[in-house]
């Protein structure tokens, strides 16, 4: 349950590119089927769950079954629903049509307790999926829509503990074992919810003064809470800092969360039992007095043996053995159906932190009430490595006595057995879902409450018998509990952090990895969705990013933060320290954002001094970044003094290359389009109704617009023919006349002399045109053939310049001409590899995962 400590080759399949079985009847490898037996494994959880017969069949054959494939509509709510409607309307009624054997397939359902059917599920066998049209179509869709961030592959169970957090926007939020970032991206939502309808109608009242034009009033805006995060002018307060020990899934992470485009997102890179504390500015009335923040929730799914997830991890049924879980307690542990890693974890943990007055365990019995669970148990047996059970910790105490030489299998303590004594406490307000229950993995969730400020026992108190393995402390585990990052209370919220464990959280206090073995997330499927960057050599440049997308393979981040740390002499350094370039805030009235406020004509209630830049030097090399007030904060407080950060900032602008100083040089990038726009003056704003020009515009890359190609860009020819070069806001806003035209939409545009842009990556361009068209159509670059004609100008010149040399050496006299002719040759061979060059360029700028205009083109 959980994050599991061992990764199989089965699963419930996917949407992405993925290994999968194939029939027969496919030309590809089939792998033999994993036998999903094991009389042990059975043998123990019948013994421990005393399940009734008719139900404990029930159990074996769901976690026998392939488990089914979910997802899940990301973003803002408003683009969640857009892109799940469409689902219904588009690719259901063709589906539903589909006939398979006799019967009619089974479409795609909503998950019955995720809020607002923003989560599907669908059992429709591969084989099926694979045989029909529609369900081609169908998968393209979820492809093209999941590679841009408006839906994530995730297994439903793994979606329950953010939706137990009740975050809120304005909160202070830790996920401390973040990769992929599926729950992740769940958190972040939370805190954003409502914040676009919060800054417009904030804006409103001064659109006049700044001649700001934000159309009419949406009923969203209308009826938007101002008083959910009312501080910052609508603006997300709120703060997620996404955790993870292994720094390669870090930048994973980074690469899944970026595209919520989130400025109030920070990304560390810590073991979770040793998270540092962290650092604020001082309160101005007492600027001597340090302050740590707090943190209103923290979720933690931390490793565990993994037995919960049989059902798409098929290689379990195989390496299981009796006692695999007395790996992941002491009471370091995570979940899976075993109650030692479970209940046990969560008795001992509210033993150290000093029982139930110091922090409780929250009935949800109200929460989520159509997610079908069983409450935890408060009795069971634990199995040492041998397979023999035992009922207590006092039956092995009472057998030591008997049996002086008696030396108990397996790393045995007494905190792994129900209590015998002391405070009775209410285990059975935990969660424990079952694979039967509602056709999902297995899982474990409890949510604690902090009541009090507390400092933890150390987990050297916990007792173990004689033993033919190696102590705890032998195999690295740690003797005293590490501090925690502390939770706000009323009481004390400026005090350092502490164990201690706070408002609703999903785990105990103690988030060891057991062992040191670093596990996977329940959403792994995650991953194998994210698109992996093809990242070579050097080109992973740490110095200017503030984040690395994943690698397809991972020693080149390796051998790169190696190069990096390594010293000019040669010496290496320590490379278990990676190498991060420092987040460096630019003052208000720097040239760039001097530059970029007289550009934009920007609203002077714009924060000017949230922009950030990531390299040494402190200044803008290509990209600028914007972060929430919160983060600026802790990024200012802590960068290079004791916490690792890897990312934070949205980037907000891309340096471009201009023809001219009077042209600024400073565009807007894609995903800091959703902060700036409601800023921008009119005069850099271009409106757009109808919804053949933006698919032109999609289609059409540099478009012309100089000798009268402006008028074939239809509504808008006229304001771009008109308007000064550069970059400037599109907002697609529908008219209401077109069907199936309704999404509003705000994209950068660049213009240059000749010809325009709009500034997308070119599978966002196919996903848009998916979505809103339903259309595949080849996207065109224009800007490439350009470049194409040209060199083939350059081409036909040299040509017809080497005809002529001939021709004259051939005439009389010919012997000073060929002479003469000599040079030409010579520049043609230097002109070779540069033309080359320049293709090469062109063709890198075409597939920009960033969608970065060719700068020669652009710039003409």
């Amino acid at each position: 349950m959980g994050r599991h400590g061992r990764k199989g080759r089965g699963g419930g399949g996917g949407f992405g590119k993925r290994r999968q079985h194939r029939d027969d009847a496919d030309n590809h490898k089939r792998y033999p089927d994993i036998v999903k037996n094991n009389e042990k494994l059975e043998r123990h959880y019948n013994t421990l769950l005393d399940l009734p017969e008719e139900e404990r069949v029930e159990f074996w054959d769901a976690l026998k079954r392939e488990l089914p494939n979910s997802f899940r509509f990301c973003g803002s709510k408003g683009q969640a629903l857009a892109v799940r409607n469409l689902l219904e309307t588009r690719y259901f009624p063709e589906i539903q049509k589909i006939e398979y054997e006799g019967k009619q397939v089974d479409l795609p359902r909503p998950v019955p307790w995720y809020p607002d059917e923003l989560a599907w599920w669908m059992t429709t066998p591969k084989n099926v999926v694979r045989k029909f049209g529609p369900f081609s179509a169908f998968q393209k869709y979820l492809v093209s829509e999941t590679s841009v961030g408006h839906m994530t592959r995730a297994e439903v169970v793994s979606m329950i503990p953010p939706l137990l957090l009740d975050v809120r926007p304005g909160m202070t939020v830790l996920d401390m074992c973040a990769a992929p970032g599926s729950k992740s991206s769940q958190l972040l939502e939370m805190l954003h919810v409502g914040e676009e309808a919060r800054i417009k109608k904030a804006l409103r009242g001064h659109a006049a003064e700044y001649g700001l034009d934000l159309g009419p009033e949406t009923e969203e805006e209308a009826n938007v809470d101002m008083s959910a995060d009312p501080s910052d002018a609508g603006r997300a307060t709120g703060l997620l800092i996404a955790n993870d020990a292994d720094y390669k899934r870090c930048h994973m992470l980074t690469h899944q969360l970026k595209r919520l485009s989130s400025a109030n997102l920070l990304i560390t890179n810590h073991d979770a039992t040793q998270y540092p504390p962290i650092k604020l500015p001082p309160h101005p009335d007492n600027p001597k007095r340090t302050v740590y923040l707090k943190f209103d929730r923290i979720l933690a799914d931390v490793p565990c043996s993994g037995d919960g997830t049989l059902r798409k991890n098929g290689n379990i049924w195989n390496n299981w053995v009796p006692g695999g879980a007395l790996d992941f307690t002491s009471p370091k542990s995570g979940y899976c159906m075993h109650p030692i890693e479970n209940e046990a974890v969560i008795g001992a943990a509210v033993d150290r932190c000093g029982g139930l007055e110091k922090i409780d365990i929250i009935d949800c019995s109200d929460k989520l009430v159509e997610l079908k669970r069983r409450p935890g148990i408060k009795s069971w047996k634990v199995m040492d490595k041998t397979g023999q059970f035992w009922d207590s910790w006092a039956q092995i105490e009472e057998k030591m006595k008997e049996d002086p030489d008696f030396v108990a299998p397996g790393r045995l303590t007494e905190s792994m057995f129900p209590r015998s004594g002391g405070e009775d406490l209410p285990l059975e307000r935990c969660m424990r879902v079952y694979a039967h229950l509602q056709d999902t993995g297995g899982f474990f969730i409890t949510v604690l409450e902090k009541k009090a400020e507390f400092k933890a026992k150390p987990e050297s108190h916990l007792k173990q018998p004689r033993a033919t393995t190696k102590s705890a402390d032998e195999e690295g585990t740690a003797a005293e509990a590490q501090a925690d990052p502390a939770l706000k209370t009323e009481a004390n919220d400026d005090a350092p952090a502490e164990a201690s464990v706070e408002e609703p959280v999903e785990t105990p206090p103690d988030h060891s990895q057991a062992n040191g073995k670093r596990s996977r997330d329940d959403d792994e499927d995650a991953e194998s969705d994210t698109k992996k960057a093809r990242i070579q050599g050097d080109d992973v440049k740490m110095t200017d990013a503030a984040e690395v997308a994943p690698l397809a393979d991972d020693t080149t981040s390796v051998a790169t933060a190696e190069k990096a740390a390594r010293p000019a002499n040669g010496e290496r350094k320590d490379t278990s320290i990676k190498y991060e370039a420092p987040f460096v805030y630019l003052p208000p009235d720097h040239a760039a954002i001097a530059e970029v406020k007289k550009n934009y004509s920007l609203s002077d209630r714009f924060p000017l001094d949230r922009f950030l830049v990531r390299n040494e030097t402190g200044e803008p090399a290509k990209a600028i970044y914007y972060s929430a007030a919160l983060a600026k904060d802790i990024l200012s407080m802590n960068d290079g003094r004791g916490v690792k950060f890897i990312s934070g900032g949205v980037k907000m602008f891309m340096k471009q290359d201009v023809p001219s100083p009077d042209v600024c040089r400073w565009r807007i990038q894609s995903e800091g389009m959703p902060i700036l726009e409601g800023y921008v003056s009119e005069k850099r704003v271009v409106h757009l109704h109808k919804r053949e020009t933006l698919r032109k515009l999609l289609i059409e890359m540099f478009p012309k617009i100089a000798e009268g190609g402006w008028e074939s860009l239809g509504e808008i020819g006229p304001r771009v023919r008109d308007m000064d070069m550069g970059c400037s806001v599109l907002r697609i806003e529908p008219d209401g006349t077109e069907d199936g035209f309704q999404e509003r939409i705000v994209l950068p545009l660049w213009k240059s002399i000749h010809s325009l842009n709009l500034m997308l990556p070119k599978e966002d361009r196919a996903a848009m045109l998916l979505r809103l068209f339903n259309d595949t159509t080849p996207l065109v670059n224009n800007g490439l053939q350009m470049q194409k004609d040209k060199e083939e100008q350059k081409r036909k010149k040299l040509e017809q310049e080497a005809a002529a040399a001939a021709a004259a050496a051939a005439a009389p006299g010919g012997e000073a001409s060929e002479a003469e002719a000599t040079p030409t040759n010579a520049d043609e061979a230097q002109t070779e590899p540069q033309d080359a060059e320049m293709e090469g360029q062109n063709g890198a700028d075409e597939a920009d995962a960033e969608g970065e205009t060719e700068d020669a083109v652009a710039a003409a």
